[in-house]
């Protein structure tokens, strides 16, 4: 039963994810009009870390493995675009350079452009060149590398719970073998150190599927994002993925909370009226502050840290000199084995500041 109820909120959770993160909200204060402007450098320029840092920790269209003899290998991932004219589909390898230099996909009637990773549609007749002036807002819901890797990071999960599941199927109560003797200890930490302790040992059964989700959702999408080439990508790292993550425990906090929870909000009991009013608006903004908090904390820790390994290894570019790498490389080694325990240190704070807020709002008060 534990399984049934784990795989389907773990498949609503991610299709939730998918349907969120795949709207990408349009910034016209932040991009410039002119392609080349923005890439152009020269010979004798400084390098600038910023540019290459923020491209590797953002989203994209494609999964780029590596460069070799100037030739990027990468996977082309699909194109869904809602439009004026109805839903376009194309794979991001149509992609390519026009005279201008901008990245242009060309339809009967329509053309669409690739600007800093968003995607808009030139207006019929447009001149070459990319100008908001000449752009329509299309509606993007592609399979970009952050929605690749969290459909990887569920084929994994249920590939793992249904080998556990199947142990305990065949053998009863046998020392589990294998992925089970692993997974195991995990599932009895989540249940006896984060779901009985925060919620009670009366009510947490409730909660398992749940917290037990979030918690191996977040925990192999870390791990997922540390590997180079197969991984890599930054979901956990994606304000938005962490957003519905957030809005997902508000929502499971506030439904499920009992009538001392909403009294405790609305009419704290023992203060005068006066200060009653007071609250009330305070209160409520707790109810949005807790999952404000939940969603900040686990976007910039991950963040921070491709953030640091990147920074270090730019640093042999910054001062054109080889011989840092000596330090710089270490330093960056170690930060990246460090971020192995904060892939599994943040997961369990999400999962356990989940359950606290869940118990705190089933909890049941004596009365004396």
């Amino acid at each position: 039963m534990l399984k049934n109820y784990f795989v389907k909120t773990l498949v609503f959770t991610v299709f939730s994810l998918i349907s969120f993160t795949s709207l990408k909200a349009e910034n016209h204060d932040t991009l410039t009009t002119k392609h080349d402007e923005n890439h152009e450098t020269s010979e004798n320029s400084e390098y600038d870390p910023i540019p290459v840092i923020m491209h590797h920790i953002a989203d994209a269209h494609d999964w780029h493995f590596f460069d070799y003899n100037g030739h990027a290998f990468s996977m082309p991932l699909p194109i869904i675009l809602w439009t004026d004219n109805g839903l376009v589909t194309f794979m991001s390898s149509e992609f390519h350079h026009d005279n201008s230099g901008e990245h242009i996909v060309e339809r009967k009637d329509m053309r669409f452009i690739k600007f800093n990773e968003k995607i808009y549609s030139l207006k019929i007749g447009a001149p070459a060149g990319f100008s908001y002036d000449t752009t329509t807002p299309v509606l993007d819901l592609s399979i970009t590398k952050n929605v690749f890797s969290m459909l990887m990071s569920v084929v994994i999960i249920l590939f793992v719970f249904f080998k556990t599941a199947g142990h305990y199927t065949k053998n009863g109560a046998v020392a589990p073998k294998g992925i089970a003797s692993f997974m195991e200890p995990l599932i009895l930490f989540v249940r006896d150190d984060i779901a009985k302790v925060n919620i009670g040992e009366k009510k947490y059964m409730k909660f398992m599927p749940y917290l037990l989700t979030i918690f191996f959702f977040i925990w192999f999408n870390n791990l997922l994002g540390l590997i180079p080439w197969i991984g890599g990508a930054n979901v956990t790292g994606n304000i938005a993925v962490t957003l519905v993550l957030a809005i997902f425990t508000m929502i499971i906090t506030n439904i499920n909370g009992n009538k001392e929870y909403w009294g405790h909000i609305f009419w704290m009991p023992g203060a005068p009226v006066p200060v009653k009013i007071m609250l009330i608006p305070i209160e409520l903004v707790g109810v949005l502050i807790k999952p404000f908090a939940l969603m900040v904390r686990l976007f910039a820790n991950i963040t921070a840290g491709h953030i640091v390994v990147l920074s270090l290894l730019s640093l042999v570019f910054i001062f054109k000199n080889a011989s840092l790498g000596a330090v710089s490389v270490p330093f960056a080694l170690f930060i990246s084995v460090l971020e192995l325990l904060v892939a599994f240190l943040q997961a369990y704070v999400f999962t356990m500041l989940s359950a606290l807020f869940i118990g705190t709002a089933v909890a049941e008060h004596e009365h004396h």
